[in-house]
């Protein structure tokens, strides 16, 4: 990934899974890092692995959903390297497992306000820097769920379903202004937040691994990878695409 040495890249949900396996993968680029997450002490721990591969790294507790810390976080980029090239917008929170109908409204919002508002507004923030330091890409993080859909996952499904429409928009408005948007489906993968909600259910995830079929459950590394190719050079006629990086989940 040659195309990320030196650029200046925000990573948010940073501290663990697809958001740590970017981190890692973005300094053994050489990519000047700005990470952010609201899970502090494992966010540092990332933060000191980047930097002991030999890549310039901050740490920030960033929750997403709040405009001063998504503000803070943009700037601490600016400050620290004078410019912002790239942003992975990955910070998220799983689905309540509840029926649609058994949800409280607090519950649907929370999960709107960091999944959907929050990409909203690390975009906002991220396109105003970029189109004044010269351009760059962003992307962000949807799922399969918005466009295939699995139980009881109503809340989760809209805010992801929510980032494509936002994607396409801001692709379509600001890449005459040299910014790209770009967004990734994940498919089921091996991450804490997947693993922890097969321990609760006996048989989860053999079911996820069948209905990809690669035959197995993703792998972080491999998320990331396409996450780190799309805010590369070598994607630079790529944007407004909602790309499937889900082991052919949704081909059915």
């Amino acid at each position: 990934m040659k195309e990320l040495k030196s650029k200046v890249v925000i990573i948010t949900g940073a501290s663990a899974g697809i958001g740590k396996a970017a981190a890692l993968a973005a300094a053994d680029a050489g990519a000047r890092l700005i990470l952010a997450d609201r899970e502090e002490d494992a966010g540092i721990a990332v933060c000191a692995e980047a930097r002991a591969r030999g890549a310039q790294a901050q740490f920030l507790k960033v929750d997403v959903a709040n405009e001063a810390d998504v503000a803070r976080m943009v700037d601490a980029a600016l400050t620290a390297y004078g410019r912002l090239d790239g942003a992975f917008n990955n910070a998220a929170i799983a689905s309540l497992g509840v029926p649609l109908v058994e949800l409280t409204l607090e519950l649907y919002e929370r999960t709107q306000s960091i999944n959907l508002r929050g990409v909203f507004l690390c975009m906002k923030y991220e396109i105003q820097a970029m189109v004044r330091t010269g351009g760059g890409a962003i992307v962000n993080t949807s799922s399969a769920a918005a466009i295939s859909a699995i139980p009881n996952a109503a809340e989760y499904s809209a805010a992801k379903a929510g980032i494509l429409g936002i994607t396409r928009s801001a692709a379509f408005d600001y890449g005459p202004k040299g910014v790209r948007v770009n967004a990734i489906l994940p498919g089921a993968t091996r991450t804490a937040m997947v693993l922890n909600a097969a321990a609760k259910m006996p048989g989860l995830e053999k079911a996820l691994a069948a209905r990809q079929p690669i035959g197995r459950l993703l792998e972080p590394e491999e998320v990331a990878a396409a996450a780190l190719w799309l805010i590369s050079d070598a994607a630079s006629a790529v944007t407004g695409v909602c790309m499937p990086v889900d082991g052919g989940m949704t081909l059915s």
